[in-house]
């Protein structure tokens, strides 16, 4: 946790307790305004074009209820997706819809003309991963905006693994839709995401995945009505997580001070160390050897990942595990020193057959 982020939530408890429900007024729904705008800031977006939203699961739900499929029914989805991904369109089945799944060749990513070949008269969206989760290996989603907006669909993009990893801006990659959170890469913990939608898309749109907190004016507190506004908030749920915010701007304050090439260039040096010993160890690496083509993660072939996890953190390693692999993630405040001690412990660990 960065020190900033305790110190938010220190005074978030501390307005609570001074100022109770009060806090909403003098306080919090600045606060959410305020992060909204961050959110904006970091996606080269405008304001209105930010959702709040609790999980990416939750934003990519609320894309899923506003889509039409009566005239196209099918949703293209890559098979090193993240399973919620596919999940809230597999679920939709019922409803008549389609999910086509793309294969990668390799593990590692899938090629542009796969995803050509798959979208289709037919596809209503292209639900995607901007960074694979489990690889790190970096997709040219404008490349394949234009792909699918070539045929008519649309494209939401996955963008938990790459939103404060390198610059971006949405507007320029001309995607539709873009869900991240805060847990990962920006540094502000969990239960707090965010949804970016197109402003000409949402007027048009009409998510039936919503809460009190997605009218006009929640405050009127009408039941009896369903008012919209044309903007992105109406992809938005019920009341916003007031302490998870305080830390989410946090961790974007710390990202803004470092700055985002900063960042990057950090990740391709630790990255590339971190490669480069673990297969001068002989070690096999799930990911692109080149680090412009990934983010900092970085994924070691391992025959019983959860076990390899374990042992590195009995090392003093935190890593994680995925299928088949043990997937390290180093930021820009991690050493060469914790690369080269990482790599020594993964090549002790697999040396161990652990």
């Amino acid at each position: 946790m960065p020190r900033q982020a305790q110190s938010a939530l220190d005074d978030y408890a501390r307005l609570w307790s001074e100022w109770g429900g009060r806090a909403w007024y003098s306080h919090w729904m600045t606060e959410l305004e305020r992060l909204r705008a961050d959110f904006a800031s970091v996606l080269g977006a405008d304001g209105d074009e930010i959702a709040l939203q609790p999980g990416v699961s939750t934003a990519l739900v609320a894309v899923a209820s506003a889509i039409d499929y009566s005239k196209r029914d099918t949703v293209v989805v890559a098979d090193i997706d993240f399973p919620t991904d596919g999940h809230v369109f597999l679920a939709r089945e019922h409803q008549g819809v389609t999910v086509r799944f793309v294969h990668s060749p390799d593990g590692v990513t899938v090629p542009l003309e796969a995803f050509a070949e798959a979208i289709d008269e037919r596809t209503a969206l292209v639900c995607t991963g901007h960074v694979y989760y489990a690889s790190g290996a970096i997709q040219d989603v404008a490349a394949l905006a234009r792909i699918a907006h070539a045929k008519g669909a649309l494209l939401l993009v996955d963008a938990y693994q790459s939103i404060g990893a390198f610059p971006f801006d949405v507007h320029a990659s001309g995607i539709d839709f873009l869900a991240g959170g805060t847990l990962k890469w920006l540094m502000g913990g969990p239960g707090m995401a965010f949804l970016y939608v197109r402003r000409d898309l949402s007027p048009r749109l009409r998510p039936t995945a919503l809460g009190w907190w997605s009218q006009t004016d929640p405050f009127t507190f009408d039941v009896q009505h369903l008012d919209l506004p044309d903007t992105a908030r109406r992809f938005e749920y019920g009341t916003p997580s007031v302490p998870t915010a305080y830390a989410a701007r946090a961790g974007l304050s710390l990202l803004r001070e470092v700055g985002i090439e900063r960042v990057r260039a950090s990740h391709k040096h630790l990255s590339q160390r971190l490669v480069d010993g673990a297969l001068a160890h002989g070690l096999r690496v799930r990911c692109p050897t080149d680090a412009e083509r990934r983010t900092s993660i970085v994924t070691i072939v391992h025959s019983n990942p959860h076990a390899a996890v374990d042992a590195l953190r009995e090392r003093g390693v935190i890593v994680d595990s995925r299928p088949g692999v043990v997937r390290f993630s180093p930021h820009f405040f991690n050493t060469d020193e914790e690369i080269d001690a990482a790599v020594a412990a993964m090549v002790e660990v697999s040396a161990a057959r652990v």
